[in-house]
């Protein structure tokens, strides 16, 4: 996220500043996804006139009836002439309580790696559920995973209302199926809100269409949704990124100037507060925090500042400032859950790789394959050879030089990570740290 945004963010001292939401749509394939953002965007003003020109003109060619707003996020070539979302869309627009970041995640089963890559950084997840067919296997998948990802809200959006008459007992029997469902995962914040993307009904204002829906709209939700207290306020977390020396500086107050820039991963951070530098373990005190506009008077996730520290000690890429009585565990064998994104090769038992954890690259070996979870039925295939594409399961990790990790449902900056393959550089999976040794 951009430096000048994340100094806007909301947090402990903020007041009533503008803060922003991340949040990612998931559900089953022509559930309405695209086209619910597109009519966030359009009814938000969000679009400019030469795009809404454009998606009217192929609209038109296509020979549909109505302005497919589907298409202003729908961009690939490929998913248009499919009528499928492949890769994960970001889409950006502000309302005036709240700027807002959209992840539109594939539907289908093989783009499973794509929707782990949208929902990891969200602090919200839409999944939509067509009110003709009910909960489907796809739901269930796209439930699952954000509750793995621990994403702190979820919203099911019971969409194309209007195709069932905006029938009430159909939206209860959905929310009743889906509550039945819930209660296997561990959901924080589950709200139900039924909806027309298409015609626009609780969408952005309330619907006429369905007065014995009491709740709010879905914009509504979104901009009052409480995310403050999602962050970890508690446990400091400061993954050092770079080392800043300006030596080229004629400014006399620069020359001396040694700064280790960085984004916070958790905590709340102030000049005059002890922390204690790791690896080495040596205590100091901060002297000055700067963000992107100058000194700021304190930083919380997930701000980028540059800490100034009050003795010289050898910091670098890749270390980690916390507090001296609150530090991470410092581990090298680590027990994991994995999504595995890559087509070429499988995960199995032996497998060298990279890790890449906050700041910190190292190598890795995955000592076992402990078990293939089966994300529709939640059974764990413990006599699983490997991992393939899209599939998740859990291992366990020797890595070559220590981690300063946390559980990821604690803190999920770090808590995550990624594995690189050594010959091609490529991503081949996303973690999700669940114990350290």
């Amino acid at each position: 996220m951009p430096a000048q945004e994340t100094a806007q963010t909301a947090g402990p001292a903020t007041g009533h500043q503008m803060d922003i939401l991340r949040f990612a749509t998931a559900g089953s394939v022509d559930d309405g996804k695209s086209t619910l953002i597109g009519r966030l965007l359009f009814d938000s003003k969000s679009i400019f006139e030469d795009q809404l020109e454009s998606v009217e003109r192929t609209s038109v060619d296509r020979g549909e009836e109505y302005t497919n707003l589907a298409l202003l996020t729908d961009g690939l070539r490929a998913e248009r002439e499919q009528g499928i979302t492949i890769d994960v869309a970001y889409r950006y627009f502000a309302t005036p309580r709240r700027k807002f970041i959209i992840a539109d995640t594939p539907g289908h089963i093989q783009y499973t790696r794509n929707m782990v890559t949208g929902a990891s950084t969200a602090d919200l997840a839409i999944v939509l559920v067509d009110a003709r067919k009910g909960i489907l296997e796809q739901s269930r998948r796209h439930a699952f995973l954000t509750t793995l990802l621990k994403v702190p809200h979820l919203v099911v959006a019971v969409n194309k209302m209007d195709l069932v008459g905006y029938d009430q007992g159909t939206f209860e029997r959905i929310v009743d199926e889906f509550t039945a469902f819930a209660t296997k995962l561990e959901v924080a914040d589950l709200t139900f809100i039924p909806i027309s993307a298409l015609h626009g009904d609780n969408v952005v204002d309330r619907s006429p269409n369905m007065p014995w829906y009491k709740g709010t709209s879905l914009l509504h939700h979104l901009e009052h949704v409480h995310i403050a207290s999602d962050r970890n306020l508690i446990d400091v977390r400061f993954p050092v990124q770079y080392v800043i020396r300006p030596h080229a500086s004629t400014d006399p107050e620069l020359h001396d100037y040694r700064g280790y820039a960085g984004q916070v991963a958790g905590g709340v951070l102030k000049p005059g507060d002890e922390v204690v530098h790791l690896p080495s373990g040596l205590t100091t005190t901060i002297t000055h925090i700067d963000g992107p506009n100058g000194p700021v008077e304190e930083a919380f996730p997930p701000m980028s500042v540059t800490l100034r520290l009050a003795d010289d000690i050898d910091i670098s890429r890749g270390d980690m400032i916390a507090r001296p009585n609150n530090r991470p565990e410092v581990a090298q064998d680590l027990d994991a859950m994995v999504c595995w994104m890559t087509p070429d090769r499988q995960l199995t038992p032996r497998m060298k790789v990279v890790i890449k954890h906050t700041t910190r690259t190292a190598r890795a070996m995955v000592k076992e394959l402990n078990y293939r979870l089966d994300v529709n039925t939640l059974h764990r295939d413990e006599n699983a050879p490997a991992l393939g594409l899209n599939e998740i399961g859990r291992i366990s990790l020797r890595v070559t030089q220590p981690l300063f990790v946390d559980d990821y449902g604690r803190n999920r900056m770090t808590g995550g990570f990624i594995l690189i393959d050594e010959s091609t550089n490529n991503t081949v999976a996303a973690g999700m740290i669940v114990g350290a040794r």
